[in-house]
């Protein structure tokens, strides 16, 4: 079983910053990319950014320059420091993560897994 657990969010006026966190917890073997995705009422989820294990990043071109990706390995933990936040920015962001778990000695399975998605306001 892997977790994954968000934090962070919240209602910000526009030009302001929040950092989100997302925590996976369970029998970890290895984390592979992790990224953020965004959904605003009435619209499909989309990619915000992503980082790999090598820490490669890539962004949607709407938070280049704004947003920042970045995991701590050693915590199993990705953030999303968002900067100079726009009212467009509203909507539930949710932490994706794969990797592969721990299913008994020497076996893994991969994950594909999914927080539980955290509301990110931004008023003007």
């Amino acid at each position: 079983q892997v977790q994954l657990v968000e934090s962070g969010g919240g209602l910000v006026q526009a030009g302001g910053s929040l950092r989100l966190s997302c925590t996976v917890s369970g029998s970890i073997h290895r984390i592979n990319t992790m990224g953020w995705y965004r959904q605003a009422p009435g619209k499909q989820r989309d990619l915000v950014a992503s980082i790999t294990t090598g820490d490669n990043t890539n962004y949607a071109d709407s938070v280049k320059g704004r947003f920042t990706i970045s995991r701590d390995n050693a915590k199993n933990t990705m953030y999303l420091q968002m900067d100079n936040l726009l009212p467009e920015d509203t909507a539930v962001y949710s932490c994706n993560v794969r990797g592969w778990a721990r299913t008994g000695v020497n076996a893994q399975t991969n994950f594909d897994s999914w927080g539980q998605g955290t509301q990110v306001t931004v008023s003007s």
